[in-house]
């Protein structure tokens, strides 16, 4: 996966930079340049075919293949515009290509992030109402002496105050 997390983000960053300014489609190299490009995400979207994912992760990856080959045919729409007509062509399909990028790159960023643990979801839902329940009355009991210390000038309950609600960020951690 790290070979093709590079090359990718190379062949990105240079699709990106052509969708951005496409002033540069004038130049005679960028026809070759972009076939390449297109080329490099035919083989990166064969290379994440090839991978098979982790539990969970299948979704991502079936987007990622997704967002690929749709890149890789926009890039090509692209490239026929380009060979044909000129850059003036490409203008309108800049739109939908630089979607297609974007959407490689939601999808990257999609896969990199951890999936959450079913294990965990269950365990904090069977943890009860106690540590809720004391960590809200240390709260209550916390501001009430505080107001009541603060009020009548007793640093002591203004103190137990401030401890208390203090407290009652520790007693519980959702």
């Amino acid at each position: 996966m790290g070979e093709l997390w590079t090359e990718l983000s190379h062949t990105l960053a240079r699709l990106d930079r052509y969708a951005a300014t496409p002033d540069r489609l004038d130049d005679v190299r960028a026809e070759v340049s972009l076939n390449r490009l297109r080329y490099a995400l035919h083989l990166a979207s064969e290379h994440a075919y090839g991978v098979a994912p982790p539990p969970g992760a299948e979704t991502a990856h079936a987007e990622l293949r997704s967002s690929l080959a749709a890149a890789r045919d926009a890039t090509a729409e692209v490239a026929e515009a380009l060979t044909d007509q000129g850059a003036e062509a490409v203008q309108p399909l800049l739109p939908e290509w630089r979607g297609a990028l974007f959407r490689v790159r939601l999808a990257r960023l999609r896969l990199a992030t951890p999936v959450a643990r079913k294990e965990t979801l269950g365990e904090l839902r069977d943890e009860g109402l106690a540590r809720p329940l004391v960590a809200f009355l240390l709260a209550l009991f916390g501001a009430l002496a505080f107001v009541l210390g603060a009020t009548l000038g007793v640093w002591p309950v203004w103190s137990a105050g401030v401890v208390a609600v203090c407290a009652s960020v520790l007693a519980y951690r959702p």
